[in-house]
């Protein structure tokens, strides 16, 4: 059994702001990066049970890319996300709203090719890419 990661933010945006800015993919193109060096390049996102998503990430020197793909398990509006990769992993990001703030928890399987903690700085690089695009819109 994977190993689970947790990464988590608070996001000072109504849910409504936040909820919009995770899914919808005209949004996703503009946070959805580790570093600067890298980008989304397309972005589709079918947010329903059973529905599937996928994120093109590129290397902006055109060196490297891949598919960030998945198929939804659930999806509550406003509270919760889950989902299973290709390679079988799982994911479940929690939305809860306190004191005017988002809070999103992200749990995900680890991968064997990569230290988990470079695996959770990773996706913690991505969740604080997230929170500035959302804050400054």
């Amino acid at each position: 059994m994977a190993e689970k990661i947790k990464v988590a933010t608070m996001v000072d945006a109504p849910m409504k702001t936040v909820w919009e800015t995770w899914n919808d993919p005209k949004h996703i193109v503009k946070w959805n990066q580790a570093s600067e060096d890298w980008h989304t390049t397309e972005a589709k996102n079918d947010l329903r049970n059973g529905g599937k998503f996928l994120s093109r990430m590129e290397a902006k020197d055109g060196s490297v890319g891949f598919d960030f793909e998945g198929i939804y398990d659930e999806i509550i509006e406003h509270k919760k996300i889950s989902y299973t990769m290709p390679d079988k992993r799982q994911v479940e990001i929690r939305f809860s709203e306190a004191d005017g703030k988002v809070k999103i928890e992200e749990w995900f399987d680890a991968e064997d090719e990569n230290p988990v903690e470079m695996q959770k700085a990773g996706w913690q690089a991505i969740m604080d890419s997230y929170t500035h695009y959302t804050e400054s819109i």
